[in-house]
Parts: C-alpha cells; structure tokens; sequence
C-alpha cells in the first residue's frame, strides 16, 4: 500500500542522497504531492540529470545543493546556502548513506561509514534546527535500518572509529543504530518545539546501494535485487513520515511499512542516545 497522497504545497522538503534508490524515489512522490524540493547530492552531473528527471515527472523546480555529506566543510556550506536562501524548512529527509566493505577515513579523519551516515545527519541537523523551528510544525525524517541489530550488541564507544577488526556489516549496523539513537535523542530535545524526529527501515531495496565496493559487490547485489522490493516501496515509509497528518505528533519512533516498530534493545537505550550526541557534538565541533 502506497503512502496516502497529501497536499505538501507550501512546503519546503529536503532530501539528501537523493540520485538513486529511496532518496529517489521519495523526490518524485513528494514532488507529486506539491513539495517545494531542496535536493542534496555528491555528484553535480548526476543531481542535475536526476533533479531533471524529477522535475519532468512532477511539474516542481528543485533547488539543487551539491556536497559530500562525508566532509564536514562541505555539509556547513550545503546548510549556509540553504539558509542564504531565505526558504522554510518543513521537513529534512536525512537520507544519504554508505556500506564500505573495507575501513577508510574521510578528510576529516573520521571512518567513512560512521562520518556519512551517523555524523552527516547529526550535522546537517544541527546546522538546519533553528530554521526547522522557525518553521514548525517541521519534521526530521531518517533512514535508518533493521540492520541496526547487526552492530555487534550496541554503540562501541571505545571504538566509534571501527580501527580495531573491522567487519562490513558490524559498522554498517551500527551506523544505523547511531540513526535510531539520534533520532530518540533528537525527539527528547525538540519535544514542545514544534519538530518532530522519526527513523525507519526501508526493507532491503533494489538499488545501487554497496555496488561502490567493486565488481564482486555489484554482481551480488545485481544478482539478489529480484527478490528485494523497489525503490518505491522502499521509500513509502520516508514519505509518508514525512508527509502524513496521522504522525503530526508522533516522535521518537522508529517505522517500517508505515507502522510503528520495536527496535533493538541497544536503539532504546536514552544513555547511549545521550552519550553518542555530545561525542557527535566534539566530533563535529557543533555546539
């Protein structure tokens, strides 16, 4: 079943990752229901191609903000250019992410994995709260996953930097934890603010997700993506957390298939949620 069709003209969306997969999808079917687009992306020539694209299918002009969600200096010009703009900011869809099948650091110095898909949200985030309140009722939307529950027993905090063993899916999983308890920790602070934050878990989606990581990984993720549901489907859930009256008020939770779910005893722990924020806070530099 599709997210319910909402008037989302008048507000201003942002998404990030959006050139392929879930991110892709969610601009075309928040584009179709009226939504101002900010598009973030890596790569300029593919954001322009797939912001084209997404303009043909609905009718909207996205605004197009070019970064790496990787480097730090990148996501604080993303966020200044979107605030130069003078736009509202209705709903932030945190969607960029990475596998990355061995350990590398980005120019920061900080392991990839954890960098893009935990510290780039929490940064964004933090850079956009203020215009997320002035233009309340607002929501974080998160992509998170059910692969949380592969981080090895919860946030290593000892190890965030994955320098010890590292293992694909161990750090993968637990980046995906940090979106979960980043999301709870985010709720608690926003709570009577007017800005909601959720997370949820696509479902394993048919898209270029981990073909980064070399001919072995591209054909395997060819050869199993008949059994793994669309980008649309994947992206129903974001949508609809990001356009639903019926979660107006909801916040803290965590969603799959537009329902709400249980996370993994690791994702409901308030200590951790606290702790990785103000270690996001020093590796960030954002107070």
């Amino acid at each position: 079943m599709a997210a319910p069709h909402v008037d989302m003209s008048g507000k201003t969306v942002m998404i990030t990752g959006f050139t392929s997969g879930v991110g892709r999808a969610a601009a075309v079917a928040l584009g179709e229901m009226g939504a101002d687009l900010v598009l973030v992306c890596r790569n300029a020539v593919k954001g322009k191609e797939v912001s084209e694209e997404v303009s043909a299918k609905t009718g909207v002009s996205p605004l197009v903000l070019v970064g790496d969600l990787g480097v730090q200096a990148d996501v604080r010009r993303v966020a200044e250019e979107f605030l130069s703009s003078g736009k509202p900011l209705h709903v932030l869809f945190n969607n960029a992410g990475v596998v990355m099948q061995g350990r590398s650091t980005t120019v920061d110095g900080l392991e990839t994995t954890f960098a893009i898909n935990h510290l780039g949200y929490f940064l964004l985030t933090g850079l956009l709260i203020e215009r997320l309140r002035e233009s309340a009722p607002s929501r974080v939307v998160s992509t998170a996953s059910d692969a949380h529950k592969f981080s090895g027993g919860g946030m290593n905090f000892d190890d965030l930097q994955s320098e010890s063993g590292y293992s694909t899916f161990r750090v993968y999983g637990r980046s995906k934890l940090a979106n979960i308890l980043f999301t709870r920790e985010l709720a608690r602070r926003e709570a009577g603010s007017g800005v909601t934050a959720n997370a949820f878990h696509p479902g394993f989606v048919a898209s270029g997700f981990s073909k980064n990581n070399g001919v072995l990984a591209s054909i395997l993720m060819t050869a199993i993506s008949p059994f793994a549901r669309s980008i649309e489907r994947g992206a129903e859930t974001g949508v609809y957390l990001c356009s639903s009256p019926g979660v107006a008020d909801v916040s803290g939770g965590y969603f799959y298939d537009m329902k709400p779910l249980t996370p993994a005893r690791a994702a409901q722990s308030d200590e951790d949620a606290a702790r990785l924020w103000s270690v996001s806070e020093s590796l960030t530099g954002l107070v």
